[in-house]
């Protein structure tokens, strides 16, 4: 009979012997695991050598993530103000639409930099330059550039040869040319002449299928009546612009005068007059113009403008202090009772359509500041 072998509960040093003996099999360290398979061991061989964040790294780690995701976003969208050296930004990298810089305001928007700093960005795109250095077309802030590149050439200060400045992202030439044109009208309200020239640009330039496109949508907020003028200087500028010496000093009422005498197949007499001799200042050159248009207002109307045919005999413009005789055939009578001024429109020629029109172009005077 086999004699059963009592057991007995290992000491204290029989388990530190133990436990030494089963590190030795399983170490990492020196000889082969027995048992673990290699990409098992080298995980645990890098978690045994690495140390374990703690709550706040991790959540400093996270901060830190989430504020460059913010920031690549905010890049992305041109939500961020950049300071880029005046030299690489173009302005002519897009036609501008204003053409006279008051030098006075010029002079007061220099001094404010100087005394304050440009508080306001000038908006910018980039130009893709094949691989050079960053180049960069102005989108907005035309004057601010320019007197930013004044007080450097003044004062010679490092300081002024960088600027303030919103990347704003690659975007279709029709949209830059609706933020432009944008940006001009609030904070100084284009000429009717810069209007009218900016649409036949943008148009030629490839921006917009042709100046009755481009005008709706440079000028979409603005009244049917806003874009009617915006579409006769327009044709000024596109049949007259290259020999009018003055054509800031256009007002509305020359500009739509000129305009209709050009429908009316007066180009050839216009540019005849203006090549006469050269003009002085703005009221020269409309007096070189003013008797070829008071001529072609003498003559019959277009009968495919509508309207009831006129003789030589019937006078036209201001046939009183109360009346005008228009083109169109249509009388103007002004008066006055107890309760305001009133006026009254007489003619064949005046309907339903062409009284909304009126209304609407009296509507934009009156709302003017």
């Amino acid at each position: 009979m086999v004699k059963r072998r009592r057991l007995e509960a290992p000491s204290r040093a029989d388990l530190s012997k133990i436990e030494e003996e089963f590190r030795d099999e399983t170490s990492l360290r020196g000889a082969p695991v027995r048992g673990i398979a290699p990409i098992a061991a080298v995980a645990a061989e890098s978690a045994s050598e690495g140390h374990a964040e703690s709550v706040d790294q991790r959540a400093a780690r996270a901060r830190t993530e989430a504020d460059a995701a913010r920031f690549h976003a905010a890049q992305a969208s041109g939500l961020l103000i950049a300071e880029l050296p005046t030299e690489a930004i173009d302005e002519g990298a897009m036609m501008r639409d204003r053409m006279v810089i008051d030098e006075e305001a010029q002079q007061e928007l220099r001094a404010s930099i100087a005394a304050s700093g440009m508080r306001l960005p000038i908006e910018v795109f980039e130009i893709e330059t094949d691989g050079r250095a960053a180049r960069y077309g102005l989108l907005s802030g035309y004057r601010r550039l320019h007197a930013v590149r004044a007080q450097a050439e003044l004062t010679e200060s490092e300081k002024y040869t960088r600027i303030r400045a919103i990347v704003r992202p690659r975007t279709d030439v029709d949209a830059a040319y609706v933020s432009m044109v944008e940006e001009n009208e609030v904070r100084a309200e284009l000429s009717h002449f810069e209007r009218g020239r900016i649409a036949v640009i943008a148009a030629k330039q490839g921006a917009f299928s042709n100046t009755e496109a481009a005008v709706d949508k440079l000028f979409a907020t603005g009244s049917k009546a806003k874009r009617s003028k915006v579409r006769s200087f327009a044709l000024v500028f596109e049949e007259l612009g290259d020999m009018l010496a003055f054509p800031e000093g256009l007002t509305e009422k020359r500009g739509l005068r000129l305009a209709a005498a050009l429908r009316a197949g007066a180009e050839a007499k216009l540019r005849e007059a203006l090549s006469h001799r050269p003009a002085s200042d703005a009221e020269a050159e409309w007096a070189l113009l003013e008797p070829e248009l008071a001529e072609i207002e003498k003559g019959p109307r277009n009968p495919s403008r509508g309207g009831r045919p006129r003789t030589r005999s019937e006078s036209l413009g201001w046939i009183d202090d109360k009346t005008i005789r228009t083109s169109g055939g249509i009388t103007i009578r002004r008066g006055q009772d107890s309760t305001g001024h009133v006026l009254r429109f007489e003619g064949k020629a005046m309907d339903a359509d062409l009284m909304d029109s009126l209304m609407a172009e009296i509507q934009v005077l009156l709302e003017k500041p």
